[in-house]
């Protein structure tokens, strides 16, 4: 597995996103967790996940949860995976989504997170989205004190804009590692931040880099040139596109979210996959 760079951390080119094992039409646990085993088999370093990833009011952090057994349960060496979780977006059980930005809110979450994850740090903690009645700079501020104090080694933000992205850097002192937007070949309106986060150094996770829970296995269909590219190759249409996030920028690493243990092994195989300059080009002005 080829690897890139995540603040201090050297890490996979592509992770594993875990949402899709603990919302509306997760898997049983014991399927979920060979889904992370088989990331892991593939190399797979980084794995986010975060405490809203859960269905019902009383499982806040279940895929936290579910992601700890399975590093727990996996026969090698967890040294070198990264966890990145995120807090101050919540979900009441109702299937709804809403924002706590607070900084004595964020700071109980990231403790409460600490504690389903183990260990004595949170690898990552990403801040989920923004929260438009609490200043962005407290919530950052929270962040800062989390990275001070130990609780977390690393720091990003998510769902940013350039200038919230300007906001944080300066805030952490430098210290921003990541940042986590969504990007695919149906949403590229994150460009202008991918563009900066290569500029400052940043790693740039892509959530949702195949299109979307709903929408991954059509991509194909719906983007036709990515179809051709693959077929051209003899892999999925899927794999070719997380190629394209790589070749975009070497900060991008694509976080494609999988809840079956073939999904995963197929996203894994992009990092060997070297598109030409040409047919990028063509997957560019699909």
């Amino acid at each position: 597995m080829k690897t890139r760079q995540l603040g201090d951390r050297t890490v996979s080119a592509i992770g594993l996103g875990g949402m899709p094992m603990s919302i509306e039409g997760r898997p049983d646990a014991a399927r979920s967790i060979a889904t992370i085993h088989a990331a892991l088999d593939a190399g797979v370093t980084l794995i986010d996940t975060a405490d809203a990833y859960h269905l019902h009011a009383d499982d806040v952090g279940h895929n936290e949860t579910l992601i700890a057994t399975a590093l727990r349960s996996w026969g090698g060496d967890t040294s070198a995976v990264v966890v990145a979780t995120k807090g101050g977006h919540l979900r009441p059980g109702d299937g709804t989504w809403y924002v706590d930005g607070r900084p004595e809110y964020l700071k109980q979450a990231a403790e409460a997170s600490l504690k389903r994850l183990g260990g004595d740090a949170i690898d990552l903690y990403h801040y989920h989205r923004p929260d438009p009645a609490v200043p962005y700079a407290d919530s950052i501020g929270a962040i800062r004190d989390l990275l001070d104090a130990g609780t977390i080694r690393l720091a990003g933000i998510s769902n940013a804009n350039p200038a919230q992205i300007r906001e944080a850097y300066d805030i952490l002192g430098g210290r921003l590692a990541s940042v986590q937007n969504q990007y695919s070949p149906a949403f590229r309106s994150s460009q202008p931040e991918l563009d900066l986060c290569a500029e400052l150094g940043i790693a740039f996770l892509s959530w949702s880099p195949l299109g979307g829970i709903k929408s991954a296995a059509d991509l194909g269909t719906r983007f036709a040139p990515f179809q051709r590219v693959a077929d051209a190759h003899g892999v999925s249409p899927q794999v070719v596109t997380l190629a394209w996030h790589l070749a975009a920028s070497p900060w991008v690493i694509p976080i494609p979210g999988a809840s079956r243990p073939e999904s995963i092994r197929d996203s894994a195989g992009a990092a060997e996959l070297t598109l030409s300059a040409e047919e990028l080009a063509t997957l560019d002005a699909a």
